[in-house]
């Protein structure tokens, strides 16, 4: 297996041009053409600078930007061709096991493709990769049709494929959540004035938590659990919101510079921990960069809107 490289720490300037006009600016709508595609919310995640540590000469070198924006295009259009294949029923194939609903970049560290390839990651991501010394060849068929297809094939198996996922827990998330997530998170990016911030619900490790409640004698956990999944992510993330705007972090550039600093992977977390270091029903606490929201599983649901209350101080 090959060693990753190290990001560039920063790109000239002519490059950080190309990438801000011929892929951040272009983003959004790529975003827009691939979650229509693919009939749910799809974001694109790629870190330009992890990707031109392996860029040696012509169209990755001089035009980054294009490069990675061609990528994703490439990918659009064989996705187009899988949608024409195998349609409503493979499309949710593909979003159940692609659970994260993110399409992103990467480098081929195993050398299984000549050119570039496709793989799914263990967080549920369908991944575009480039071999080491070969970032922009052959762009338009690293997802050609039997390449995805085999990355689905051997994919790590989504919740649902596990039998972990009960129907009443993916209709709540599908129902509660999904419609209503992407609003609260562009709204707490707004607060915080980081674009790029993330909201992470966790499922699969708070379902085995809340499941393993589930089979404790005299549970105090509700019934109807399964079926809350979504409702409560986002209650817990709408109290995120909530508690940001009742702390005055709009507008205030300290409150969001310090945030910055110290939530620096840009993700806000939600887990279930054994026991809480507060007296309460929920806390927040900041590890390793992320800001992570958190109950016991006892106390999952219960007044969610106040588990980031001491924000500020965690600052």
């Amino acid at each position: 297996m090959t060693e990753r490289l190290p990001p560039v720490e920063k790109l000239p300037l002519a490059l950080r041009k190309n990438v801000r006009d011929d892929w951040d600016n272009k983003k959004p709508e790529i975003e827009k053409e691939l979650s229509d595609i693919l009939t749910v919310p799809w974001t694109v995640e790629v870190n330009p600078n992890e990707v031109f540590a392996y860029a040696v000469d012509g169209y990755a070198k001089e035009s980054l930007g294009s490069c990675i924006a061609a990528y994703s295009k490439g990918a659009i259009w064989q996705l187009k061709s899988y949608e024409s294949t195998y349609g409503e029923t493979g499309l949710k194939e593909l979003n159940d096991i692609c659970h994260a609903h993110v399409l992103t970049m990467d480098v081929d560290l195993t050398k299984r493709f000549t050119y570039g390839g496709v793989d799914v990651d263990e967080r549920g991501a369908l991944r575009m990769l480039f071999a080491p010394d070969n970032l922009g060849c052959n762009i338009d068929y690293c997802m050609e049709r039997d390449t995805l297809l085999k990355a689905l094939n051997d994919a790590p198996p989504p919740p649902a494929a596990e039998g972990a996922f009960s129907f009443a827990a993916r209709t709540g998330i599908r129902q509660d959540y999904e419609p209503k997530i992407e609003a609260i998170r562009a709204k707490v990016s707004e607060l915080l004035a980081w674009p790029e911030i993330r909201l992470n619900p966790n499922w699969e490790e708070v379902f085995a938590a809340l499941q393993a409640e589930s089979r404790v004698k005299k549970a105090e956990l509700r019934e109807d659990w399964q079926s809350y999944m979504g409702a409560s992510a986002i209650s817990y993330f709408d109290g995120l919101l909530g508690q940001i705007q009742y702390q005055k972090f709009e507008d205030d550039d300290l409150l969001q510079e310090g945030f910055r600093d110290v939530v620096s992977k840009g993700e806000i977390k939600f887990r279930i921990v054994e026991k809480l270091k507060e007296d309460s029903y929920g806390e927040c606490e900041i590890e390793d960069g992320i800001l992570y929201l958190q109950s016991t599983a006892k106390t999952w649901g219960t007044n969610t809107s106040y588990a980031a209350q001491k924000l500020v101080d965690k600052l």
